[in-house]
Order: C-alpha cells, then structure tokens, then sequence
C-alpha cells in the first residue's frame, strides 16, 4: 500500500496509544499489520503465529526501548487478556501496545480476565469510497465505486484493480481464513460444508435468510448451521442486518440479510454488488462512530409481510439525530414508493435513494433525495 495511502482512524489511534492499550480489530488482509506499523517506525512487532515471536511472547521478552509494541494475532493465546492486563498493570503502557488480530477479539469469552478501562477498540473495515477519497486517492468516486463493485476493498486486489489477480488473490484469502483461522477459532470438521454454506449466501446478499432452510439445504441441524454463520461473522468473513421491528405492524421479524466484508464474493447483478458495497460503507460508517466518537447508531433493514421494504435503516436512541432510509439501485431514478410506507413509524426522517448510474441528483415532492451513490458515498455522513 502507497504510505501515502493514510487510514482514516490513523491518527485517532496514535493519539489513543499515547493513554491506554489499543486493540484493533478486522478482516484479514485489510490493512492491520501496514497500518500500525506506520505509526511509529521504531517499533517492535511480534505476530503469535510465528514460532520465534511466539516463544519470545510468552518469555515476556521484547525491545523496551522502542517507541511501540505490536503483538498480532495475540488472541489466539490462551487467556490472553489476562496476560496482556498483567503486562499493562506492571509496565503502565509504556512503551505503548498495540494488538491486533483477524477474528472480533471482543468474541473470545473464555480468554481471561476483563482489560475494561484499559483498551480503547477499533475495527479496521476494507477500503471504502469515502476513506479513499479522504486520503487522496487518484480515482474519482465514481470511479472507485466501480472498482470495488468489482473487486472489493481489501486493499491488495483494490489497488491491483484486475478481476482476474481479483480471483486469484481471493482463492488464498478464503482458503487461509479456513484453514487457519477457522481452525485455530473453533473445532469444525466439515469444512467443505461451512465452504458451500459460503458459496449459498454469496448468492443470496440483499435477501432474507432462514437458518432452516440453509440447515436443510445443508443437511444440517439448525444449532449447526447457526454456529457456523456465528464463526464466520467473527472471523470477520459476513456480517448481519436484522430486521427492525418495533411498532410496525406485519414487520419481519426473523431472517436477518448477511452481507460479505468483500465485495467481490457477491455473486448476483449489478444492484445486488452495489448493495452489498452499501452495506459495507454504512456498517464502517457506523463502526467508526461508535469507535472513534462514542455515538451509538443502529443498522437494521425494514420489511413488511408481503415483501415491501427498505434496504437501509439508521437510528439511534439519541432523538437529536434524524433515522435515515435509504434505497440502493442500479438504475432506478423512480424514487421508491416504499418510503411513504414506512416514513411514518419515524420522526422526521431523512428519505435517500441511491443511484449507481444517475445522471443528475434530484428530490421529490415529498422529500425523497435521489442522489448518485459515488457522490453521497465520498462524503458519507450520519449525523
């Protein structure tokens, strides 16, 4: 990655480092290990999966003298939290330590002892159009979208931007997350199973799933497949929408929407690939609100008996901030009629539609913003 290529939350953490431990979190290959060892360039890094850091870990034996500690992959010790409060308890953060790791290290429940007011946590997304923009990157928002349309956002296929050394780079990224990761996060032995589940919801992005109908599919007991799609969430390979559900009558309220940390798995037609890019630009958003600015944002999806619905809900508790709906298309420029369906079960609500190949923005008579989704993306804001 082009060190000119800063990170958006880069400097929040550095300044973070400076007060506590700093746990950074995400999908394998996008960006962790480049980024923290950009912020500092004496520092000393030891990844748990090499036998030699490994053993000079559990030593307690790294350089004092340098200005950061990076310890990845440290979750896959065990009781690793005790460990690490042990070392910031004696040593007071100094030099500063930062951990990272593949899988939600909030996840590991048996690991120990709480670090709770010693860490802030951050997660590390792939690429989005916003953050590359941000950091100046040559492209226009147009352009970017349709790159990760195409080949996601993990930043190696990215910059690359071929389809082809796209499907290569992925065959080895899937393949390490399954036969590492996996392994080292749970006992499962059907692996070819968990990779056709995989294969089933790369085909389903944008739609409501049911857990049994997979388990059928599958062969599978319910409990079974649910722990997978669980495992898979916290390696950080799908993520989930839930339905929501309050005060709207004849609203879903099971069969949540998964959506892919990578773009390029989707495998449907143009809108769907967009939506799932949505998703994954909204999610960040959301993550980094709540990571970097402490303000707490749901994203749930509306629908209704019958099939009628919203790709997108945002809302918070905090009544000062507006929810927001919001449709993603293709090619559409007819404003939803969904919207009026659901606008009135929320305060004011900011109504978006957006569109991949508008030609020019425009709103409706009731309020309805359709705006080209490369523009709205660049300068992603939800509060």
């Amino acid at each position: 990655m082009p060190n000119s290529l800063q990170r958006s939350i880069q400097t929040k953490i550095k300044h973070d480092l400076e007060r506590k431990i700093v746990i950074l979190a995400g999908p394998r290959q996008c960006g962790k290990t480049t980024l923290a060892k950009s912020l500092s360039s004496k520092s000393d890094y030891l990844n748990f999966d090499n036998l030699d850091d490994r053993s000079q870990i559990l030593r307690r034996e790294w350089d004092r003298k340098k200005e950061l500690i990076i310890f990845d992959e440290l979750h896959k010790m065990p009781k690793w939290k005790s460990w690490l409060k042990g070392i910031y308890d004696k040593e007071g953060g100094s030099p500063p330590l930062l951990v990272t790791g593949s899988a939600k290290l909030d996840a590991f429940k048996k690991t120990g002892d709480s670090l709770a007011g010693r860490h802030f946590y951050y997660r590390l997304h792939p690429f989005d159009v916003k953050e590359l923009v941000q950091a100046g990157h040559k492209k226009n928002p147009e352009d970017i979208l349709e790159t990760l349309v195409k080949v996601g956002g993990y930043p190696e296929p990215y910059l690359e931007g071929d389809r082809n050394e796209y499907q290569r780079w992925r065959k080895g990224h899937l393949d390490l997350i399954l036969r590492q990761d996996l392994v080292d996060y749970e006992t499962v032995r059907d692996l070819q199973s968990v990779q056709i589940l995989i294969e089933l919801l790369r085909s389903r992005v944008g739609s409501g799933i049911s857990v049994n109908a997979l388990a059928t599919e599958l062969q599978k007991d319910h409990k079974t497949i649910q722990r997978w799609l669980n495992i898979l969430e916290d390696l950080f390979v799908i993520f989930k929408i839930t339905p929501f559900s309050k005060e709207i009558s004849r609203s879903l309220k099971k069969e949540p929407k998964y959506y892919f940390y990578d773009s390029g798995l989707v495998d449907g037609d143009n809108g769907v690939k967009l939506e799932n890019v949505i998703a994954c630009s909204l999610l960040k958003e959301v993550h980094r609100l709540i990571d970097v600015e402490g303000i707490e944002l749901q994203l749930n999806y509306l629908k209704v008996k019958g099939g009628r619905e919203i790709d997108f809900l945002l809302h918070s508790k905090d009544k000062s901030i507006r929810p927001i709906l919001i449709e993603s298309k293709y090619s559409d420029a007819d404003a939803s009629a969904n919207f009026k369906l659901f606008e009135t079960h929320f305060k004011s609500p900011k109504k978006i539609q957006l569109v991949q190949t508008l030609k020019r923005n425009f709103s409706t008579q009731n309020q309805i913003e359709v705006i080209k989704a490369s523009e709205w993306l660049a300068d992603l804001s939800l509060v």
